[in-house]
């Protein structure tokens, strides 16, 4: 995983997953960065990522992975919506190297 200790950058990840859940993944993963609970969706449906999805012509309720920057003075500066995991860091990387 890309390095943004050097960036002054906080990063957090947001689930409605029990915080034991939290653990596990983070342990399985290696992430050195803090997960949140949001058990009962108020961050997720503040920031609207909590939305109806459709999977083989099924409807349900879930998270939309989205990543938001959010500068110093606490303003969305960018929001990447449907994010892929596989180079997605750097791509968060670069948004930050410009502000």
């Amino acid at each position: 995983m890309p390095d943004f200790t050097n960036l002054d950058a906080i990063v957090l990840g947001v689930s409605k997953d029990s915080l034991a859940s939290h653990r596990r993944f983070q342990k399985r993963f290696g992430l050195p960065f803090p997960l949140l609970s949001d058990a009962e969706s108020d961050v997720c449906e503040r920031y609207g990522v909590w939305k109806t999805r459709k999977l083989f012509g099924r409807e349900s309720q879930g998270i939309e992975r989205t990543t938001f920057v959010i500068d110093q003075t606490g303003r969305i500066a960018r929001v990447f919506p449907k994010v892929k995991v596989k180079g997605h860091a750097v791509e968060v990387l670069a948004a930050l190297a410009e502000m």
